[in-house]
């Protein structure tokens, strides 16, 4: 009976871990998504070029 009792609780240790993990990872691509938002509203529109508009010859 041992032996099960420290399988479920090393299961909730590796899920518990899982979801820290997941969790940084939600807070890091939040933080990254507002600060290329950010970055967009700042930019103004006249400087926005299209590929259509350069001329490469």
């Amino acid at each position: 009976m041992r032996r099960r009792q420290t399988s479920v609780r090393m299961t909730r240790w590796i899920l518990f871990i899982s979801f820290i993990f997941l969790f940084a990872r939600l807070i890091f691509a939040t933080l990254g998504a507002w600060d290329h938002h950010q970055g967009k509203m700042s930019e103004p529109a006249g400087q926005i070029m299209n590929i259509g508009d350069r001329h490469d010859n």
